[in-house]
């Protein structure tokens, strides 16, 4: 395949949608870094305030990966990645969510093992122009500055991550969306403390970390879906998606007898078109193809029907 080779764009209101997309995750990463800058400071030796601490330096992975992915997938395909980079997207949502996966497990750890050790957690003062001053309200006061620019852009990301249909982005969505719960949770601790209730901080860690590790088992199970070449998947379960359902019983109508394989590539949907399942290809077919020593690796030989699809049924719609 040729260097200059390339796949048709985007629709212009796709294009649209993604640059809003790439402007929006932008101002969130920027939000992020502060907020990560402003919680390192005041966390203290609140667990609850550490786990947050964490799960806001791990909301920059998600933002970070749709930025690269966006950029990657846009290069055309070349001799030694003939089918393009558009699985970047998909490689980049499977990260993301290993990283929450992981992250789930360690929060959900740390948070148990205080508990089981009846850790009794301090919060100290701090001199702030020339007043004391407890620290408790400045961690809540950053708890509370942690929430809100996250859940205004993840409201924002939703509609566009539905437009692209991409996951990481919608990933990233939810997750800022759901911030508020562990804002909550992060200031129902730090009151517990104040409160004389040493363990109200571990629960509210214990809390969010169910919260993390949720998402994480969730996403993991839609993106092995689609680094294993299942069928695409909807953006927040790991159901197959109506499209994906509707083209394979269109494709079925245009070739009666043969079989209809789709896979998803980030954001995009790969359609083969084969003879039945049960069909094979001879081994005098793969050795010529693959020679002696390597026609063990041939598979599938596939052929594009561009032009003969459109003859099938003209009638048809075309999904």
């Amino acid at each position: 395949m040729s260097a200059k080779t390339s796949y048709p764009p985007l629709p212009e209101d796709k294009r649209a949608a993604l640059r809003k997309a790439v402007r929006i995750e932008i101002w969130t990463l920027g939000f992020l870094a502060s907020i990560v800058a402003v919680m390192y400071f005041i966390m203290g030796s609140s667990q609850a305030m550490k786990t947050a601490w964490i799960e806001d330096l791990l909301s920059l992975l998600p933002p970070s990966l749709f930025l690269l992915s966006a950029w990657a997938e846009r290069k055309p395909p070349s001799e030694r990645f003939p089918f393009g980079f558009h699985r970047v997207g998909s490689l980049g949502f499977f990260a993301a969510a290993c990283a929450l996966l992981v992250m789930g497990v360690f929060l959900l750890y740390e948070s148990i093992t205080t508990l089981v050790r009846a850790e009794h957690p301090t919060i100290g003062t701090v001199e702030l122009f020339g007043e004391t001053i407890w620290l408790g309200w400045l961690m809540m006061a950053g708890l509370a500055y942690s929430v809100i620019p996250p859940v205004v852009l993840g409201r924002m990301k939703k509609q566009p991550a539905q437009n692209l249909s991409d996951k990481i982005l919608s990933t990233d969505a939810d997750m800022n969306a759901a911030d508020w719960q562990t804002g909550l949770a992060g200031i129902a601790g730090i009151v517990g403390i104040g409160l004389g209730f040493w363990w109200a901080d571990a629960a509210a860690a214990l809390i969010i970390s169910f919260s993390v590790l949720k998402d994480g088992i969730s996403n993991c199970k839609i993106a092995l879906a689609e680094l294993l070449d299942g069928a695409p998947r909807k953006l927040d379960a790991d159901e197959i998606h109506p499209v994906a359902e509707a083209l394979r019983e269109e494709l079925r109508l245009r070739y009666p007898g043969h079989d209809v394989r789709l896979r998803e590539t980030g954001r995009f949907i790969r359609a083969t078109v084969v003879p039945s399942l049960d069909h094979e290809i001879c081994d005098e077919l793969r050795a010529a193809l693959g020679g002696s020593d390597e026609a063990w690796r041939v598979t599938e030989v596939s052929h594009v029907l561009t032009d003969s699809l459109a003859e099938a049924r003209p009638k048809a719609p075309v999904i």
